[in-house]
């Protein structure tokens, strides 16, 4: 028996992946180009046939919650209206392939990504689930790791992290992640990190004390060699709040509102109307997805 794999895709990173990577298209008048793509993609993805449960997760609106809790937190300014206009169309994209949509507005797609990963970890068997793969190369996304369970992977790229991968590329496990962006920042969510602090002595700290709580406010008391160690520790010192509220916005949230059982996930094939619409709009042909019809 094949093993089973479910596969949590981040629908986001799909269509900026297709607006950077694919020629500009329009048909009738509007631009279709990344969408048109993202259609192609995913159709040559599924037809191998390898891949037999889905969820596709979108950022139905940039804003969260997260730009609540801090102004500085990404938004969707300085993102072309040509861009914007094609998130509706690639859900539409995904559903009309037959997978399984998640459009987030008071969450993020990662959220969602993030809850259906530990509900599918944590569902009983059986059916046993061997491996849960969040599509992404988004680096919050590692915190969800789980040992060879759960892991990311980059699909343009064809490179997996399980958590011995995410401890060599970050130097620091899974449930050290969001510590390490709020320590070092991220520049896409627009997390600007702590001063001084870089991805190298973030890691050697946070491998010895796993979380910033417990980082000694005394560089005296750091058994570990950090160059600047004085410097890093007084900053982390007077920043302390700052950090919280970083490690906040990086953390993803587990609760949100989506379906993410099983048999919910099974790919059983193509909607044919909704392809057939959705191709209408794109001017492509129906006919060139060459995948089955959904019964």
């Amino acid at each position: 028996m094949s093993p089973l794999r479910v596969h949590l895709v981040d629908g986001t990173f799909e269509l900026f992946r297709t607006w950077f990577g694919a020629p500009k298209s329009t048909h009738a008048g509007r631009e279709v180009g990344a969408a048109r793509a993202l259609l192609r993609s995913l159709a040559a993805w599924l037809r191998p046939g390898e891949v037999t449960h889905v969820g596709v997760a979108f950022d139905h609106v940039i804003e969260s919650f997260r730009n609540e809790l801090f102004p500085g937190y990404k938004t969707g300014a300085g993102l072309e209206p040509e861009l914007l206009g094609q998130f509706e169309l690639a859900e539409q994209v995904a559903a009309a392939l037959g997978l399984v949509v998640w459009p987030m507005i008071e969450l993020e797609a990662d959220d969602a990504l993030a809850t259906a990963a530990a509900a599918l970890a944590a569902a009983p068997a059986p059916p046993e689930i061997d491996q849960i793969v969040i599509a992404s190369p988004d680096k919050d996304l590692t915190q969800c790791v789980r040992g060879a369970r759960v892991v990311t992977w980059d699909r343009l790229r064809g490179t997996t992290l399980d958590e011995t991968g995410v401890i060599a590329k970050f130097g620091v496990p899974p449930a050290s992640i969001p510590d390490w962006l709020a320590l070092v920042g991220d520049d896409a969510d627009g997390i600007p990190g702590l001063p001084r602090w870089g991805a190298r002595s973030a890691a050697t700290v946070l491998a010895r004390w796993g979380s910033i709580e417990a980082i000694p406010n005394d560089a005296a008391a750091w058994d570990v060699k950090v160059r600047g160690a004085a410097a890093l520790a007084e900053t982390l010192r007077a920043g302390r709040a700052d950090a919280a509220l970083y490690r906040q916005l990086a953390t993803l949230r587990t609760d949100a509102p989506i379906d993410a059982a099983l048999d919910r996930l099974a790919w059983r094939g193509v909607d044919a109307p909704a392809l057939a619409a959705v191709c209408a709009t794109l001017g492509a042909d129906p006919a060139t997805v060459e995948l089955p019809v959904r019964a």
